[in-house]
């Protein structure tokens, strides 16, 4: 049997306090997406990985707000971001 090939897939989203929504600031599929995620790894941003979620926002346009429907699923991907942001500041004031 012949395999699929999986072709990667990626989105930056991102919230300021005030806002409507978050807001998709990148999108890509195969290199882009690799490079979206390496930019992300590379400025200690959280990746995570939600295949469902990808595969909506991937067909939104760049800039736009997500839409109400995706309210909860980013809303857990938000808390992800603070546990991990809080578990690195406590490692950095472990170091000092």
């Amino acid at each position: 049997m012949e395999q699929k090939k999986v072709i990667k897939k990626a989105a930056a989203l991102s919230y300021e306090a005030g806002e409507g929504a978050p807001k998709i600031t990148a999108l890509g599929k195969g290199e882009i997406a690799e490079k979206i995620i390496q930019t992300a790894r590379q400025n200690d941003i959280p990746v995570f990985e939600n295949s469902s979620l990808i595969e909506t926002l991937i067909n939104l346009d760049l800039g736009s707000e997500i839409p109400p429907e995706l309210y909860s699923v980013v809303a857990e991907i938000l808390v992800f971001i603070s546990e991990v942001d809080g578990k690195q500041r406590e490692k950095i004031r472990k170091a000092e």
